[in-house]
């Protein structure tokens, strides 16, 4: 027994050893460069297809062919990376969710660089290089841990290293070279993935598919550490891969055996899915979220016939054989989730293969079972959504990174506990539908319910969800500041996402006539979601003409074209615009845009002065109060120290004092951004503490934000009509008139997308948007940040107006002249204290 123990030790401490490489250049390259690079692992199969084909195919010695694979093509690969994908991304100043799309494309491009150069087979004759005894793997993984430790505590580059990380803007002006720093981050972490890569390769199957899902699973490791210790990584590394390695021996017996054993022989990814749902998360909220879309034009209608014909014509000129066109409407049914959750709702989705996976599984196991083909899949959907309700709800207290690794993690478990277990998989037979089987009456029955997606998706993407959807995506805070339920919206993109890919998945599988898990391996997810993001992820057009790209490609001589293709263009994110949006736009966009070019400076003009109130009069509104607010952040540091204000009606009470006094954090407060640790708020002596941001405005207190909290992709109209709809009271039309015309924006402009405005019109359209939903009480922080004297003086009359109609007004401002101009009551806040 101890010889068994000793022996599954050292086969644990190999795989450790591997998992701490990976972790070692992970956390690099985050700190040198803040990329979250799940391209990590396909760096790592590409340099071991080069140490082979030098050693194996070309006759190199494995010394030579080490080197050259390790200290030329590995920091290339990296150097490459930095100058032509990651660099230009951070000269443009894009956020780090655009920066992991720009991940997902170079390993998607590097994956079908991979089939298409080796092809699709695995291998068996991969290079040993540090031979099998694993002390010598981990001897190596120490020394490397200790030599980039000692390199960022005591070397110069180490002090620069630090400071990038610490302030990359401020080390820039200090003198440091960011951009050097980078590249040699870049470099070192394919060095990583190289290693990595190289001593793998014998021990599981090279293939452009095992070894990149293989690396993404011990990602886990990375994120333990939070992307920051290198000790805790390599710990974490070691003692999942003895962990696992202990865990063979079970051998239990009962319906559950399979299943553990499962689980004990993939601990990687069980760490991988509770460090991302449970431990605190990389990124930051309402920072990393997917950026809105460029804003497009009706599509024509008749560029809508001529894709309606080009579907139709496999029906009309293809023979009885359809096998590859069958294929299509069911990967645009599971494209089209994406759309939904990514497009519309903003989320970073990285495991729809795993419901579309498990859409073909349910339907296959109904069907076996007996119930007709139709039924099975009717009643797999349900089913999928449920598990989408379950998995998505932990999912979506995430944010941005945080999220697409959890999203990630689901979509991995799936696939590794479920999809490719015999236990679930074994003895099933998915046909089709009575009455369908034939190629070319399943294909007529898969447009039919592409079409009825498609309906459902556009209606979806209108009215007062589609403006929720957008808001959400444009700037979650802002969202939640309009009144919009933030969580249930996010669930129920998940929830409508997670349906829709288990109904393309199960037509999939009946379009293949077999439940076949490699169509739904995560890797494939990856690809999927890289082509919606390329193409126009807000675009209907996109499921369509991803589908029949990616089915076309894949059908050609050359496997792996699509991929490579897709994931170029995912690594152009942020520079060339998606495809989509290249699309001629109908007349009738054409014609607002021109009335929109035309709209002379009349149409943005500051109001002269307020022509009415904007809500109702009202009686007495309620009263706001804080009390003994504390509220302490980590690392020790008081924002708030017993703080009370109390908020009259009728009056304009405003908040001063130095930067860092804790006035926003006291306006957070209020509005349900921050919860204090200490103390109470109560609206008319009903304690509101425990209440969010959005239960907040529907109870009737609105908000602006410092910085702008405008959502691009709506009109003018449209961002007030939100606030109109989520608000304290539904007032209809009318209250968005009241509301335009009180802030000046009646005329022409309110037809325009807020992302053509100056700074000074959206902050009418964000004071607009709150009144719409006719507050009693208004919370303004620095309302006259990036105003003109004009405009200020606007601003004043407005708030003086609104003050007199019974509205409670908080304003947090550093402007003296505004202040003393409309305030009835002035506090002023310093170290966390109100002092006067």
């Amino acid at each position: 027994m101890a010889s068994l123990t000793y022996e599954l030790t050292l086969a644990g401490l190999a795989v450790g050893s591997a998992a701490a490489l990976t972790g070692i250049g992970l956390v690099v390259t985050h700190r040198a460069t803040g990329v979250l690079n799940l391209a990590h692992g396909a760096v790592a199969m590409i340099c071991a297809y080069v140490l082979r084909q030098l050693v194996v195919e070309w006759g190199w010695p494995l010394p030579l062919g080490a080197l050259v694979t390790l200290l030329v093509v590995a920091p290339g690969i990296g150097l490459v990376l930095d100058r032509g994908v990651f660099r230009p991304l951070a000269v443009l100043g894009s956020n780090p969710a655009r920066t992991l799309v720009a991940s997902i494309g170079v390993f998607v491009l590097l994956v079908g660089a991979a089939v298409l150069l080796w092809g699709p087979g695995a291998r068996d004759d991969a290079p040993v290089l540090l031979g099998d005894d694993p002390w010598a793997q981990l001897a190596a993984v120490v020394a490397l841990a200790c030599l980039v430790g000692a390199v960022t505590r005591w070397t110069r580059f180490g002090r620069e290293l630090r400071a990038v990380v610490d302030n990359r803007p401020l080390a820039v002006l200090s003198g440091i070279d960011a951009d050097r720093v980078a590249a040699a981050g870049w470099a070192f972490g394919s060095f990583t993935a190289g290693l990595t890569g190289v001593l793998l390769a014998p021990y599981v199957r090279l293939d452009p598919y095992g070894m990149p899902l293989l690396v993404i699973e011990v990602i886990a490791v990375a994120v333990i550490a939070r992307m920051r210790s290198l000790p805790v990584a390599v710990a974490a590394a070691l003692a999942i891969g003895v962990a696992q390695a202990q865990l063979t021996r079970l051998h239990p017996e009962g319906w559950a055996g399979p299943l553990v054993q499962a689980v004990a022989a993939n601990l990687f990814v069980v760490a991988l899915l509770v460090a991302a749902l449970v431990l605190p998360g990389i990124g930051g909220k309402g920072r990393d979220a997917l950026p809105p879309p460029v804003r497009e034009g009706r599509v024509p209608g008749g560029l809508w016939l001529v894709v309606g014909v080009l579907f139709l014509l496999p029906l009309g000129l293809a023979g009885p054989d359809l096998h590859t066109a069958v294929q299509v409407p069911a990967l645009a049914v599971i494209l089209l989730s994406l759309v939904v959750v990514a497009g519309r709702g903003g989320q970073i989705a990285l495991g729809q293969a795993a419901y579309a996976g498990l859409g073909a599984l349910f339907t296959a196991l109904l069907a076996t079972g007996g119930v007709p083909a139709l039924v099975a899949l009717g009643l797999a959907v349900p089913m999928v959504a449920a598990v989408g309700l379950v998995t998505g709800w932990p999912a979506i207290r995430r944010h941005g990174l945080a999220l697409a690794l959890a999203t990630l993690a689901v979509g991995v478990a799936v696939s590794r506990f479920v999809l490719t277990q015999p236990y679930a998989t074994a003895g099933l037979s998915l046909g089709r539908p009575a009455g369908f089987s034939d190629d070319r009456a399943f294909y007529a029955l898969e447009l039919v319910v592409l079409a009825c997606c498609l309906a459902l998706v556009a209606a979806l993407r209108r009215g007062r969800t589609g403006r929720a959807l957008a808001a959400l995506r444009d700037h979650e805070p802002g969202a939640e500041a309009a009144g919009v339920p933030v969580p249930g919206l996010k669930l129920l993109a998940f929830v409508l996402g997670s349906a829709l890919a288990a109904l393309g998945g199960g037509l999939l599988g009946m379009g293949l006539r077999a439940f076949d898990p490699e169509a739904y391996d995560p890797v494939r997810g990856l690809l999927w979601f890289a082509a919606v993001l390329a193409l126009g992820a807000d675009s209907l057009l996109t499921p369509l003409a991803g589908a029949a790209l990616l089915v076309t490609l894949d059908a050609g001589p050359h496997a792996g074209v699509a991929a490579a293709l897709i994931g170029l263009l995912a690594t152009l994110t942020g520079r060339v615009p998606p495809l989509t949006t290249l699309l001629p736009s109908g007349p009738k966009a054409r014609r607002r845009a021109r009335q929109a070019r035309q709209t002379t400076t009349n149409d943005t003009r500051v109001p002269p002065a307020a022509e009415g109130p904007a809500p109702p009069a009202r009686g007495a509104a309620p009263r706001l109060r804080a009390h003994g607010l504390t509220l302490t952040y980590p690392g020790g540091t008081t924002a708030l120290s017993r703080v009370t204000l109390d908020l009259r009606p009728a009056r304009v009470t405003a908040l001063v004092g130095p930067n860092g006094a804790g006035k926003s954090t006291l306006f957070d407060c209020l509005a349900g951004t921050l919860r204090p640790r200490e103390g109470r708020i109560t609206l008319d002596g009903a304690d509101i503490t425990a209440r969010s941001a959005h239960a907040r405005t529907r109870l009737g207190i609105a908000r602006t934000f410092q910085r702008l909290a405008v959502f691009p992709s709506l009109t003018v109209e449209e961002n007030v009509r939100l606030g109109e709809e989520r608000g304290h009271v539904r007032g209809g039309p009318a209250a968005v008139e009241r509301s335009l015309r009180l802030v000046g924006l009646a005329g022409p402009v309110r037809h325009r997308p807020a992302a053509d405005l100056p700074t000074g019109t959206l902050r009418r359209v964000e004071l607009a948007r709150a009144l719409a939903g006719q507050p009693h009480t208004l919370l303004l922080d620095e309302p006259a940040a990036g105003l003109d004297a004009a405009e200020t003086a606007a601003l004043a009359r407005i708030l003086a107006a609104l003050a007199a109609d019974g509205l409670t007004v908080l304003v947090v401002e550093h402007d003296p002249d505004l202040v003393r101009g409309i305030a009835h009551a002035v506090y002023t806040m310093e170290g966390g204290r109100i002092l006067s």
